[in-house]
Formats: C-alpha cells, structure tokens, sequence
C-alpha cells in the first residue's frame, strides 16, 4: 500500500500532466518546456515552462520532492532542533499576455519531519489558490470563488470562509497596504485531528487540485481575445511589479525554496516577464484601474 507522501506524489504527477496539456490546447501557439532537475542534498524535481504565448507571456508548473537535514534557517523558522525533512508540492503561475485575463496561481503541498532516527515527528498539508486581476470582472471573481466554495463544501475537514479569510490576510502587501489579488483559498499546517485524519486531508487535496482548471479556464477563455491598449499593458506591468513585490519579500513559499537550496530557476519562474515601476502611481479617479485598487484595498465577499 502507498504511504500517503507517495499517494500525493503520483497524483501531483498526473494534475502536472493534466493541466500543462490543458494551458497549451488553450494557447495554441507555445508549448512547455521541461526541465528534470535534481538536488544535492536530496531529491529533485520536474519545472514546465511556458513563454511566449498567445495567450500565456509567461507560465510555470513545476512539481518537486526534496528531502534532507532541515536547514538551521528553516529549525529556527519551525522552533524545532536538529531534524530531517520530506517535501512535496506543485506549484503553478500562468502570467496571460492579455491584461484583460488575471495571473493566477496555486500550490498544493505535503511536508513531514523526523527526528535522527527517521522517525516521523510531524505532518502537514498545505495549499490554496487566489487571482490576480489587473481589470475587475465581478462575474470572474464570482466564478472563481464558486468552484473555490463548492470544493470546500464536500470536504468536513475544509472551510471556506476560513480559507478565503487567510487567503486574504497572506496575500497582503502590507507596505502597500493593498491584496495582491481578490483571493481565493489559504491554508496551512493542516494536521490529522479526532475528528479528522490526514487522509480526509489528502482527498480534500485532491479535489481542489482537480479543479484547478474548472476555476480558471472559463475565465482565460472568457476574456483572452478581448480587444487592449498599451496604456492597458502599462497598466498590468506596474501590477505586476506588486506580485513581484510580494513573492521576493513576503512569499514563505519562495523563501522556504531559497533557504533549502532550492532550484533557483523554478523558485523565481513565479515572476512576470515584463514590470514596471512607476515613482509614486496613482490611477485616475473613476477609471477601471482605481475600481480594482478600490477591491485591492477592501477584500469583498464573492460568494454567498
């Protein structure tokens, strides 16, 4: 019988397959490009890139299991002593050439600690998905959050307004005081309970990983050949030089993957091709760039 790591492993494998040929059928144009990587202290990984698109500018799905001596950056950052660790995840950014389509981005991952006798001392699963738009469609952010709720609902161990509440307190640029995006799911060290086991975990997993697609590709497809301008694009560059604010300074995902010696271009394949950084930015009043600040600013309901 699969040990649960090795249960998540293959499926995390087949969502990789399932949603790169999915993003290509879509974009018609480019392909991903696959790198098999391997690290030194242990494990490795498998990146899938995207560039260049009709659809997609820019675009990473990767999939990784590392293991090894947990690095004394991330003992201090767990408050544990000398251990070993298992890691496992995927982890998905779509940058759409179209500012009309929002960047999107998931991740769905397990990690187990042992103490120096390989003994398993903890584990956790972890994950979420949110959307960024750089132009609010209120049906898209609806649409979104719907496939979001509809997954949590199925699951005793999920909660919804739980999950969307941490998704907006995390993806948070405080020094901007402003959401990356409208959100979506968040959660963390999510552990076995008397009332629920780690398995009613991993099929909670499992199902939000699986619906990925049903939650974004209505919305690419929606709005990929609607008509833009360069003001438009100006527009989206300068959002997404605040993505990249977010990931390099606050993202614990990133920050985990370069205290642990990770794969550098897998760990940075989250950043947008293009960015720019205006001194001190402001949309014009009334315009569709300050109606979506506006949402930044105030994270909405979108489901009831």
């Amino acid at each position: 019988m699969d040990s649960q790591k090795d249960a998540f492993y293959s499926f995390i494998q087949e969502l990789q397959d399932t949603i790169t040929a999915r993003l290509e059928q879509l974009d018609g144009k480019a392909t991903f490009h696959q790198d098999e990587w391997h690290r030194e202290e242990g494990g490795g990984g498998l990146s899938r890139v995207i560039q260049d698109g009709d659809v997609f500018e820019k675009g990473g799905v990767n999939i990784s299991a590392v293991h090894g001596a947990l690095p004394a950056a991330m003992q201090n950052y767990f408050k544990v002593p000398d251990a070993d660790f298992y890691a496992t995840g995927i982890s998905l950014v779509i940058h759409p050439l179209n500012p009309m389509v929002p960047t999107v981005h998931a991740n769905f991952r397990y990690f187990e600690m042992y103490d120096k006798l390989g003994e398993m001392v903890d584990c956790w699963f972890g994950g979420g998905l949110d959307l960024t738009p750089y132009y609010l469609f209120e049906e898209d952010a609806q649409h979104f959050h719907q496939v979001c709720k509809d997954v949590c609902d199925r699951h005793a161990v999920a909660d919804y307004e739980l999950f969307k509440t941490k998704c907006d307190e995390y993806f948070h640029n405080p020094h901007r005081n402003e959401a990356r995006g409208i959100g979506g799911l968040f959660y963390d060290y999510c552990r076995a309970t008397d009332e629920h086991s780690m398995k009613d975990w991993l099929e909670f997993q499992k199902d939000m990983g699986s619906h990925f697609l049903e939650a974004y590709i209505p919305i690419a497809e929606k709005r990929k050949d609607l008509d833009y301008t360069p003001e438009n694009r100006k527009w989206q560059e300068i959002r997404r030089g605040r993505y990249v604010e977010f990931n390099l300074v606050h993202d614990k995902g990133t920050l985990f993957g370069l205290k642990t010696n990770g794969r550098i271009e897998s760990i940075l394949m989250s950043l947008p091709p293009t960015v720019q950084w205006k001194y001190d930015h402001h949309p014009e009043a009334g315009s569709k760039e300050a109606e979506l600040v506006a949402v930044l600013e105030n994270p909405r309901e979108w489901v009831s």
